[in-house]
């Protein structure tokens, strides 16, 4: 029986303010017309960016029971998402999950999230990395960003990288399993501050590229704001370029409508200022066939 709505397995924690991780998900990925289910990694008083003194509880052995609940009653997703893991054992605990609920009619997406900005997060160490090396294996689509993407490879952070390299980075992360790789946050040599977003499709052997313009801002949730309509996009039938055009216009409208607003950029875009943009047809496309 086809389900009415499609239907997202939702893998991330959850702050109680500062909009991040599933506070970024789950509105988006609704107003999208797609179902979150969420399953809950820990739960934070708020985000760790920009705050001290948070209260923070640990939900790895929750995480299992809600595996072992959810295979007994039969759920089937239409995708499994992953995003901020904070240990080995999750991230085994995800792999688990992808054996159990993965099948060839669903999307596996893991955003590999360890570090930004050349830094890994301190939460992080190389164990971390080689476990989401194995986890990232088994997805269909990963999204890290430029950092994450040097980490996973064991390559230095460069950013005057050249279009041809970030190619050859794009195919190696392809031949460690997943079939799609997308990479955020690459510095554009054409354009000293702009960044770009990458992609390869091993699939059809194509990459496409779409840029970023500079704005001198920095809001926590937006890599989970962009990978979220990246799979309610893919979910609704959009091709990966299309796919990849509205998730970058989509944040960069919400950092442009959040810049001008004089509050704590801690706490994230006014992402309640633009969900409806979601809705809206698209009516011009920038990406590009890289040859």
């Amino acid at each position: 029986m086809q389900k009415p709505v499609k239907r997202v397995a939702a893998i991330h924690d959850l702050s109680g303010f500062g909009r991040a991780s599933l506070t970024m998900i789950i509105p988006i990925l609704s107003t999208m017309k797609v179902q979150v289910c969420p399953m809950p990694t820990a739960v934070l008083s708020t985000h760790t960016g920009g705050f001290e003194d948070f209260s923070f509880v640990d939900l790895t052995d929750t995480m299992e029971s809600y595996l072992h609940h959810w295979e007994k009653i039969g759920i089937d997703f239409d995708c499994i998402y992953s995003g901020f893991l904070g240990s080995t054992k999750q991230i085994d605990i995800v792999s688990k999950f992808i054996d159990v609920f993965g099948n060839d009619d669903n999307l596996k997406v893991v955003d590999p999230v360890m570090g930004d900005n050349g830094k890994m997060y301190a939460t992080m160490d190389q164990e971390m990395v080689e476990h989401m090396k194995r986890l990232i294996g088994k997805a269909d689509i990963i999204t890290p960003n430029f950092t994450e993407a040097a980490y996973l490879l064991g390559e230095s952070y460069e950013e005057g990288i050249s279009e041809e390299k970030m190619k050859e980075w794009l195919v190696r992360l392809s031949d460690m399993g997943p079939k799609t790789v997308i990479i955020t946050s690459v510095p554009d040599g054409k354009e000293s501050k702009n960044t770009s977003v990458i992609a390869y499709d091993k699939k059809v052997n194509r990459f496409w590229k779409v840029s970023c313009l500079y704005i001198p801002a920095h809001f926590p949730g937006t890599g989970d704001g962009f990978t979220s309509v990246l799979v309610g996009s893919l979910l609704q039938g959009d091709s990966l370029p299309v796919a990849l055009d509205r998730s970058v216009q989509f944040i960069t409208s919400a950092i442009r409508a959040s810049y001008g607003f004089d509050y704590p950029q801690r706490e994230g875009v006014l992402l309640e200022r633009v969900l409806e943009n979601l809705n809206m047809p698209v009516l011009m496309s920038s990406y590009e066939l890289l040859k």
